[in-house]
């Protein structure tokens, strides 16, 4: 029986077998180069520290007259290699009195423990301890390593967090000239808070000042954060713009330890959502207009009258939302006040959103945790992530525009130290 299916060309037959070929060939090759490096580098280790012995000891078996040392063959030890322990055989060698005498390769190679670090950046990209070994290149047969398991893992990546709180918790300010503070916290469950604190310096750079954490966000958690910040350096004797939420506790604190020289602007979008929250779904969208409205207006006193009129209009049918909005409401208008109205760095500093943003990557980091065994264990979580999202920080939007700012906040103190009278206008 004739079959009708026609042959594909020759060429064409054979192109999937080179494909396929091409690929193993390339599989081939990068195993082999990287199991050659891999090789090639343990056995340099290991003429490098047997060259550093010969220098001490003198070549083997030749007498050497007055030498302080001896060969002591090799004792099993391992060095980090791929985020790993991989054994090697390490030279030893005596002194003429019996006390063993440190390579100076080894002494640098084995000073530090690089394995915290990469444990710590494992885990920061989603890695789980379950799963660090397979994340790892592949070693070859003959080598062997130790290391990887779920719970060595798990206490480097402890020992790792610990250093960097210790590390943030001993940050010092005094040679920062900061002159925006945020405050905010990340809240975990089992009554715990944890309050961060972001600096802006005059050029707009953001740092990580430091963190707290405390049972709620009440004022003792807030004031000794504040505390161990101007413990550290930071000045309280300059103005300073200090940016927050609608939390009586952080401004309490606030004013407790700064006085007069913060300058509190509080969260707009805070502020919306408090006052749309106390409304029924019909007003909210006439509300938000008049809201915006008020925000958008460059003249402070003219805003400060749309807000005004606005809750008067809502005293009687919602006094929950007339309050929410009477709340800090000259504090919704201080960066207007100091000159910056319609800016991009009003629009900036005129909400949370830059702390906000740090607070969302703690609790994507946090979230994958499944039990908090202690408020060290949550402390140790949100340094991690703080510092992780320091790490992408970039300047303030709106920047160019802080030298206005900067002059403002100037101003401010020499009326304070009297200077220049009260009520003077604040220069543009």
């Amino acid at each position: 029986m004739r079959k009708n299916g026609r042959k594909a060309p020759r060429g064409q037959r054979t192109q999937p077998v080179v494909s396929q070929l091409k690929l193993a060939l390339g599989k081939l090759v990068r195993e082999t180069l990287y199991e050659t490096v891999l090789l090639s580098g343990l056995r340099y280790v290991a003429e490098v520290l047997e060259t550093e012995r010969a220098q001490v000891c003198g070549p083997r078996y030749r007498h050497a007259e007055g030498r302080s040392a001896y060969r002591s063959g090799h004792v099993g030890s391992s060095l980090v290699l791929g985020g790993r322990r991989v054994s090697v055989s390490r030279p030893r060698l005596r002194t003429t009195a019996g006390d063993e005498v440190v390579l100076p390769s080894w002494a640098v190679w084995s000073a530090e423990d690089p394995l915290e670090e990469r444990a710590i950046e494992q885990m920061l990209v989603g890695v789980s301890t379950r799963k660090y070994g397979r994340s790892l290149e592949e070693l070859p047969e003959v080598m062997v390593s130790r290391g990887t398991s779920r719970s060595a893992v798990s206490r480097r990546f402890v020992r790792g967090t610990a250093k960097k709180v210790t590390d943030l918790m001993e940050r010092d300010l005094s040679g920062l000239d900061l002159k925006v503070l945020m405050l905010d916290g990340v809240h975990y469950v089992g009554e715990h808070v944890v309050v961060v604190a972001v600096g802006v310096d005059g050029e707009g750079k953001k740092q990580v000042l430091g963190l707290w954490e405390g049972a709620t966000e009440n004022q003792a958690t807030c004031t000794a954060l504040l505390e161990s910040l101007v413990a550290r350096g930071l000045r309280t004797d300059r103005t300073m713009l200090v940016v927050m939420d609608g939390s009586k506790a952080l401004y309490r604190a606030v004013r407790a330890v700064s006085g007069k020289r913060a300058l509190i602007q509080r969260c707009q979008q805070h502020k919306k959502r408090n006052v749309l929250d106390a409304l029924p779904q019909n007003q909210r969208e006439s509300v938000k207009r008049a809201l915006n409205a008020a925000f958008q207006t460059e003249d402070p006193e003219r805003a400060k009258r749309l807000l005004e009129n606005l809750a008067r209009s809502l005293e009687e049918q919602r006094p929950g939302a007339a309050a929410a909005l009477r709340e800090g409401l000259e504090e919704l208008l201080t960066l207007k006040r100091l000159g910056l109205s319609g800016s991009r760095l009003e629009r900036t500093l005129s909400s949370t959103n830059v702390i906000e943003n740090l607070i969302g990557q703690v609790r994507q980091l946090s979230g994958r945790v499944k039990r908090w065994r202690s408020g060290r264990m949550i402390l140790r979580w949100s340094a991690a992530g703080v510092l992780e999202a320091e790490r992408g920080f970039r300047r303030l939007k709106g920047h160019r525009e802080m030298a206005k700012l900067v002059a403002a906040l100037q101003q401010h103190d020499a009326t304070l130290d009297g200077a220049v009278p009260d009520g003077a206008v604040v220069a543009a």
